[in-house]
């Protein structure tokens, strides 16, 4: 079994961090080897046993956050990114049930997704296998040292995590926790490795690929994260740019629920990737929706920027910019239009929305069916909040991220996505002629 990597603060010397993530990459790739062929039983063991290091760790997963948290007020970090990095016992608790969902979920590996037998004779079956090496590449939220490696695990995947150098304590002590899940359940330590260093070159390196033992990059995290991981990842990328999610609310729309969905999907959270960052209201119906949601918003403590329909409903609304509509502003600020029905909803989520998540409230199910057949995002709802975009509400467990790409894997990112597949055959002494 492989020792544990030393934790490196701060900067070294580049030929020892060269060294150090090719040892990560080589040791996840036997692990992945190893992953790959246990059994169902044994990878859910070593779940179990992670989420009850997490709740017997709590005390000391509490302390490690206070220190991330104090540094990163020293730091300046915004409200919003202090809620992402924030733990609570509640958090905690929530962190080992959803190892413990990801454990119940169905082994993906090893499924028959689809058989068939062909004239011959000979049956081919489409089999879920692992991806091998997951590298994930994530700030703040310490959850995602939980969530990514039980999910990787789960799926047969040895994983190298990169936390964010604002969430590098937390992120050790759950770390800690899940190697002795590993071993308590006779599984590779370096099956889930985390970074042990904030240098920020280390993700330089993840990007090469590590001399081919990184298989997929996932990362999760702010814009600039993002757009850097797919402008220079040399492996695939499963990913989101950013969230630049709508509530179209129509002509149809019942106005209690309407008020229940716009308030939920803007200000549960502002700073999560599913948070609303767009109003959109039919004009039949905006003299009597728009004024009521605005009311609500502002009151809420969130800021209005809308067109002049919205800003004529009322005088504490300021004038949205070019820009604001295809801004993610992960804060208590939302756009707001007054829109010429259904088909003008989707065109306008078309030109500026992020594929990511949108959503309509109404009561008309044919501008329902419309909506959510027209809408290319990787998550379109019917009156619900645009909240739900997440594994966890998905019956997934947990996820990686959310991937708005159109290749593998799309929308939540969990246990089933972090699979591929080959083809088994078996015949009885078929020959091509």
């Amino acid at each position: 079994m492989t020792a544990p990597l030393k934790a490196i603060d701060g900067t070294g010397d580049a030929a020892g961090l060269i060294e150090t993530m090719a040892d990560l990459g080589r040791n996840a790739r036997a692990a992945a080897r190893a992953l790959a062929l246990a059994p169902a039983e044994q990878k859910n063991r070593a779940l179990t046993a992670m989420a009850a290091a997490i709740r017997a760790a709590k005390a000391d997963i509490l302390t490690a956050n206070a220190a991330d948290i104090a540094e990163a007020r020293g730091a300046g970090m915004t409200g919003a990114m202090l809620d992402r990095l924030k733990l609570t016992d509640k958090n905690i608790e929530g962190i080992a049930a959803g190892i413990e969902t990801v454990r119940d979920l169905p082994d993906p590996v090893g499924a028959v997704i689809d058989s068939w037998t062909r004239p011959n004779g000979m049956l081919i079956e489409r089999v879920r296998e692992p991806l091998g090496v997951v590298g994930i590449i994530y700030e703040s939220r310490p959850n995602v040292t939980a969530d990514a490696g039980a999910l990787c695990l789960k799926a047969g995947n040895a994983a190298i995590l990169r936390g964010g150098s604002d969430s590098t304590e937390s992120s050790r002590a759950i770390h800690a926790c899940l190697t002795k899940g590993l071993r308590d359940a006779n599984l590779p330590e370096a099956a889930i490795q985390l970074v042990p260093t904030r240098d920020r070159a280390a993700v330089g390196l993840m990007l090469t690929g590590l001399d081919n033992n990184i298989d997929v990059i996932v990362p999760r995290g702010g814009k600039g994260l993002v757009a850097r991981v797919q402008a220079e990842a040399r492996v695939p990328v499963f990913a989101h740019l950013e969230g630049v999610n709508h509530v179209y609310v129509d002509k149809a729309a019942d106005p209690q629920m309407a008020k229940d969905i716009v308030l939920n999907a803007k200000m549960r959270r502002t700073g999560v990737c599913g948070a609303a960052e767009t109003l959109l209201v039919d004009r039949a119906a905006a003299s009597t929706l728009l004024k009521p949601l605005i009311d609500m918003l502002i009151e809420a403590g969130c800021e209005v920027r809308g067109d002049a329909a919205v800003q004529a409903a009322d005088k504490r609304v300021k004038a949205a910019s070019a820009d604001d509509w295809k801004t993610e502003y992960l804060d208590a600020i939302i756009t707001a239009g007054v829109v010429d029905g259904v088909d003008a909803a989707i065109e306008h989520i078309e030109r500026n929305g992020s594929h990511h998540t949108d959503a309509i409230v109404t009561a008309d199910q044919a501008a329902a069916d419309k909506f959510l057949a027209q809408v290319d995002s990787a998550i379109v709802l019917h009156n619900a909040s645009t909240q739900f975009a997440d594994g966890g509400e998905f019956g997934f467990g947990a996820e990686i991220g959310i991937a708005t790409g159109r290749m593998h894997a799309r929308g939540p990112v969990g246990a089933e996505q972090l699979t591929t597949f080959k083809y088994r055959i078996r015949g009885t002494g078929q020959t091509r002629p």
